[in-house]
């Protein structure tokens, strides 16, 4: 197996994100598989490798160049790190979608959603394709405080928060008005903004958290990749009121594992939350179903899923290099002119 470099811009300031976190929990993962580092390309950092540096010591030709697989992520940069990376061992591992890059022939989609799945299955569909969804921490799983779970470690405090929502990705409409009409019922709603220390803490301290992020996603004109958070929540045994945008309707369903937020009108909305924390038990999801998903999106799974997948794709790229073409989809025009063609034949008929 061929070893992994994952290719991210930076892993500090302003570089520091949900996608980055990922990218560093799947590559600390893999490492125990495959030897396994991360390469930054815009910023220099200490202790790591820089793009233009290994593209210069292992030049196209040379055994080196094709002795590594990249992984490339950063949606907006892919088409140009993949001219950078042109000749060599490439997969891309796809969060969000959208981005409206068309992807070379050949080269592997390993993505983190059925949603993104479906988006290249459509626009790549022979490239090979890989569902690997991104995994939880092991400390949700494990101190987690939600029914069954032996190892939770509940808040000090109790579930002193009522309703807990993260301002990031959160729309106006929960911020400037579900927030205020749920304070005028009395309960007590904290909007966290900023670095949290013990998220799994403070998400053991809420009743119920609040998850909107349809409005973000919309208005960046690309999808909802995975959305942890929601199913953070569901790890610490909270009541989930979610928007169902993208890869989110991959888990969670209507009064399922999750509560539609946005469901009608603001009072349905409030109604429903402030029965949801005066009786969390009779609005949380079925603890069986619950504990399968976290199952499957547990480290130890996503493991399993990047070593079946990384065993293909080596198996792919070998045939590449002997000399096999890869699989071309037909055009958009000549899948329009076979149609016509089609069309034609009939009315002749």
């Amino acid at each position: 197996m061929r070893p992994l470099r994952f290719l991210v811009p930076g892993t500090s300031g302003r570089y520091r994100c949900g996608g980055l976190l990922v990218e560093q929990q799947t590559a600390r993962l893999l490492a125990e598989l495959v030897p396994t580092e991360l390469v930054t390309y815009r910023q220099r950092e200490p202790g790591l490798p820089y793009l233009v540096d290994l593209l210069r010591a292992e030049p196209l030709g040379s055994s080196a160049a094709t002795d590594s697989l990249w992984i490339v992520s950063w949606g907006f940069d892919v088409p140009r790190q993949l001219r950078a990376l042109r000749g060599r061992p490439v997969a891309y591992h796809a969060h969000s979608s959208g981005y409206g890059f068309r992807l070379p022939p050949g080269v592997p989609v390993l993505a983190v959603s059925r949603n993104t799945l479906g988006y290249w299955g459509q626009w790549a569909s022979r490239n090979p394709l890989f569902l690997v969804p991104n995994a939880l921490e092991a400390s949700w799983i494990a101190r987690g405080d939600r029914p069954h779970n032996c190892g939770a470690e509940p808040a000090p405090s109790g579930r002193s928060i009522d309703v807990l929502i993260q301002r990031r990705k959160t729309s106006t409409y929960v911020l400037e008005q579900l927030v205020p009409a749920l304070r005028a019922r009395g309960l007590t709603v904290l909007v966290q903004d900023g670095w949290v220390e013990d998220l799994v803490g403070l998400f053991n301290s809420a009743k119920v958290v609040v998850y909107d992020s349809a409005d973000h996603w919309r208005c960046s004109g690309v999808s909802e990749g995975f959305g942890l958070p929601p199913i953070e929540a569901l790890a610490c045994g909270c009541v989930l009121f979610s928007s169902l945008n993208h890869a989110l309707a991959d888990n969670l369903d209507p009064g399922g594992l999750a509560h539609q937020i946005g469901m009608g009108s603001l009072a349905a909305d409030g109604e429903r939350i402030a029965a949801a924390v005066a009786d969390p038990a009779a609005w949380l999801p079925a603890p069986r179903r619950l504990e399968e998903l976290l199952d499957e999106l547990s480290e130890p799974r996503l493991r399993q899923r990047w070593r079946q997948a990384l065993d293909a794709i080596n198996i792919h790229i070998d045939r590449l290099q002997a000399g096999e073409p890869p699989l071309r989809p037909p055009s958009l025009l000549q899948l329009r002119l076979e149609r016509w063609r089609q069309r034609l034949a009939r009315r002749l008929a």
